[in-house]
């Protein structure tokens, strides 16, 4: 974990950690009420299907950017009163509507988190929801308070753009310090040319084993009588596949149940988004060998 001054403040607030579970607690009801309807929605708010990449990163740009709009050109109509008020209205609508799948797929990647990167996520999750109220109360006194309360409007539109920034921060700090929903293959080495990891007699049918080919660790199994071959990590937090379940030829993560093709590494389930790096895999005279299909990097 990070040591900044970031970290250290979050990590004295203690009041995030119930927070964050009541969150998720709501998050994990939401979508568990739908049933299977739900965890597809639940994949698409990831990522995993549709976009096969996070998907609330992508998002948050709405918002900000509009919202950025917004402020600026509140301002510049004090400069020059031709430049009509509705410019800024019209943005700050537009960034409540990108706010709402920004929020979703925000608060969605939240549930999958747990400790110090949780209370981040938490307080990032908290501090952009109280922009969204600061951009609705100032897009209500524009359209019901006509030009008496506008400085207020743009006030409270300001206050919530700085406030967003600070939030955006502590996403990117989520991102880029913490290693929230980034690929955990992203940087993985594994052997090019076949390299012995086990007797063929040590991989039972369903069984799940772990074993290093060169600096990568590896899971094996047999799935109708047939060696497979994945990298033992997920691409979500890096959970340890070996240590989950094989239901067919599917393996779940055990940390937060990502699912995976034990066949081709494709993702079958969220909150992962990126498959894992494929593998081949041969027996010769009672040994297994395993080898990257193709080169990562």
């Amino acid at each position: 974990m990070a040591d900044s001054w970031i970290d250290r403040f979050i990590n004295g607030q203690g009041w995030l950690d119930a927070f964050g579970e009541v969150i998720q607690k709501i998050v994990g009801a939401a979508y568990g009420a739908l049933g299977a309807p739900g965890r597809f929605l639940k994949d698409v708010a990831h990522g995993t299907k549709v976009l096969g990449h996070p998907l609330h990163p992508a998002l948050t740009d709405v918002p900000l950017g509009a919202w950025t709009v917004a402020v600026a050109a509140d301002l510049l109509h004090y400069a020059v009163p031709s430049l009509p008020t509705a410019v800024g209205d019209v943005a700050l609508g537009f960034g409540l509507v990108g706010a709402l799948g920004s929020a979703i797929t925000g608060y969605t990647d939240h549930h999958e988190t747990d400790g110090h990167e949780r209370r981040v996520a938490t307080l990032h999750g908290l501090l952009m929801t109280l922009v969204v109220l600061l951009m609705l109360i100032s897009l209500g006194l524009r359209w019901k308070g006509g030009g008496d309360v506008h400085g207020v409007a743009v006030g409270l539109a300001a206050a919530g753009l700085l406030i967003g920034l600070l939030g955006a921060y502590l996403g990117g700090h989520l991102t880029f310090a913490l290693g929230t929903m980034v690929n955990r293959n992203a940087f993985a080495q594994g052997p090019e040319d076949y390299v012995e990891v086990a007797a063929a007699a040590e991989v039972s049918e369903g069984a799940l084993k772990l074993v290093e080919a060169g600096p990568m660790p590896v899971l094996l199994t047999r799935v109708s009588g047939k060696l497979y071959a994945i990298p033992n990590t997920c691409s979500h937090a890096g959970g340890p596949l070996y240590e989950g379940s094989l239901d067919g030829d599917v393996v779940t993560c055990p940390w937060h149940g990502s699912r995976f093709c034990v066949r081709d590494g494709r993702v079958r389930g969220g909150p992962a988004t990126f498959p894992l790096p494929t593998l081949s895999v041969r027996e010769r005279d009672g040994k297994v060998e395993v080898k990257l299909a193709q080169p990562l990097h």
